[in-house]
């Protein structure tokens, strides 16, 4: 990557402040506020833990934003990031902790109105439900837990000063694990965007492979490092003392009951043995730490009923900003991108083109897609999701979610080459010997869809087929859709942008 994507990344590391600068706070702010802990103390701590969930299991982070719609383009890209830092950043100079999820979701979908990119509503609803969900289990977490430990700390009479330290202890271990989960959950929100142009090599260091994705994101911590140190502090006083006055005790607790809150809803493994005994799951999607914070301040406020003490007006002001923090992120990435594309002539995006063969029409017919209604569209070709999508809703009228993408997937004109030249660039650590032996057995063919290529695949073994659709067969079946993406982002022919002054090719 030269200095152009140099330029390109800088705002994810933008970004990357932000959520150091404001994220930092929901994790250590109680602590900080009640001095408890030390506020250079709390930003080394934080600034580590960070750098090592990102580095270590930030590679693999299981957020869902990318099904509300997939940015193509690393000027799209650019600009979706910098709308989310640049509203995040807005909100905090405002002292105001929003979310750096909401703003990336709101940045999507702008980004998804710009390009007329079909947006998944039902994501969008259980995204938004979590909104909802998220304080509201806080709270109730941090009630709980506040009344069972006092009451076990009250009958245990331990001495005033060994249970100050052994809270301030506490603090810091339990920032450091809410840090760890900081880095490794959000750090794809930041410089996720950028890495198929991570500008880095790899290496093998004291006997460790470090990856150059892994190197991203080591950046993208740093820069979340220095929003940590840089502006935190300010964020901190909202919300450790903003909302109402804390204990030390009740610090720790509302730190516990966000790292709870946070696991609960981001867990694989938890979802997994909840699913393997037969007992109900939570969804694995993104939620807000800060909205976390929030609701468990206000759970310990009200199970002690000082109501009265908790300040209204800066959770007013608070919810606020989190509703209009995804409205001002989508207005400023959609007249980013017009201005991105009409002023310095980039591609911000990569168009898509949505067309019903003979072929796609039988395979909705096998797959169980309302086909029959929309075969008088066979042969027409359709420029963006939005276009297609409004054709099929003509003819079919109101589906499901999964049954609009699965139309999308199914319909969108690819060019698939297996190039034997590219096979090098298949990476090794995520395929088999066996796998990749397979993939050469198809050297020298072309797909027009993504589909044809997986049936091809599947005829050759089946291991390359989806599982049912259950909570069990999840982790394998995101697996195998992560295998093919690559499969598909290493052969598939892409198209010169055409030069248009400082227009660059892709």
């Amino acid at each position: 990557m030269g200095f152009t994507g140099l330029i390109f990344l800088s705002s994810g590391l933008f970004l990357g402040w932000s959520l150091g600068a404001n994220d930092a706070a929901n994790i250590f702010g109680t602590a900080v506020s009640t001095r408890m802990v030390r506020f250079k103390t709390a930003a080394i701590v934080c600034s580590i833990f960070i750098a090592l969930g990102a580095v270590i299991s930030g590679v693999g982070a299981a957020y869902t934003l990318g099904s509300l719609g997939a940015v193509n383009a690393i000027a799209g890209s650019f600009v979706t990031a910098f709308a989310a830092a640049f509203t995040v950043y807005s909100m905090i100079k405002c002292g105001l902790p929003v979310s750096v999820s909401q703003a990336v979701v709101g940045a999507i979908i702008g980004w998804n109105w710009f390009t007329d990119s079909v947006t998944d509503v039902q994501s969008v609803v259980k995204i938004a439900s979590t909104w909802v969900a998220c304080p509201l289990l806080a709270g109730t977490f941090s009630a709980v837990i506040y009344l069972v430990l006092n009451r076990l700390l009250r009958s245990a009479k331990i001495h005033l000063l060994r249970r100050d330290y052994c809270t301030r202890v506490a603090m810091i271990v339990t920032g450091a694990f809410g840090a760890y989960s900081l880095g490794a959950n959000n750090m794809a929100n930041v410089v996720g965007v950028f890495v198929p142009v991570a500008p880095f090599v790899e290496f093998d260091f004291a006997g460790l492979h470090i990856s150059a994705v892994q190197q991203l994101f080591f950046v993208g911590s740093v820069a979340t490092a220095i929003g940590v140190f840089t502006y935190s502090h300010r964020v901190m006083g909202t919300v450790g003392k903003g909302l109402m006055p804390l204990s030390p005790f009740a610090a720790w607790v509302v730190v516990v009951a966000q790292s709870m809150v946070l696991f609960l809803f981001a867990s694989e493994g938890l979802e997994y043995f909840l699913a393997s005994h037969n007992l109900p799951t939570v969804p694995l999607v993104p939620v807000s730490s800060t909205q976390a914070v929030v609701g468990a301040v206000i759970g310990i406020g009200l199970c002690k009923g000082a109501a009265k003490t908790i300040k209204w007006s800066v959770v007013v002001r608070i919810v606020c900003g989190w509703i209009i923090t995804p409205v001002i992120a989508a207005t400023i990435c959609f007249f980013a991108l017009f201005f991105m594309q009409n002023v310095f002539y980039q591609r911000v995006y990569t168009p898509k083109t949505y067309f019903i063969s003979e072929r796609v029409y039988n395979k909705m017919v096998a797959d169980g897609l309302p086909a029959n209604q929309i075969g008088v569209l066979k042969g027409e070709r359709y420029k963006s999701g939005v276009e297609f999508m409004n054709a099929v809703r003509a003819r079919v009228g109101k589906m499901s979610s999964a049954t609009e993408q699965n139309l999308l997937n199914t319909a969108e004109l690819l060019k698939i080459y297996i190039d034997p030249e590219k096979f090098e660039n298949l990476d090794p650590q995520m395929f088999s010997e066996e796998q990749i032996s397979q993939i050469k057995q198809l050297s020298g063919l072309t797909f027009s869809y993504r589909w044809e290529l997986q049936d091809a695949l599947i005829k050759i073994s089946p291991e390359w087929a989806y599982r049912p659709a259950t909570v069990i067969n999840k982790r394998y079946n995101k697996a195998l859709a992560v295998e093919l993406s690559q499969i598909e982002n290493v052969f598939t022919v892409r198209k010169k942008a055409k030069k248009r002054n400082l227009l660059y090719e892709d």
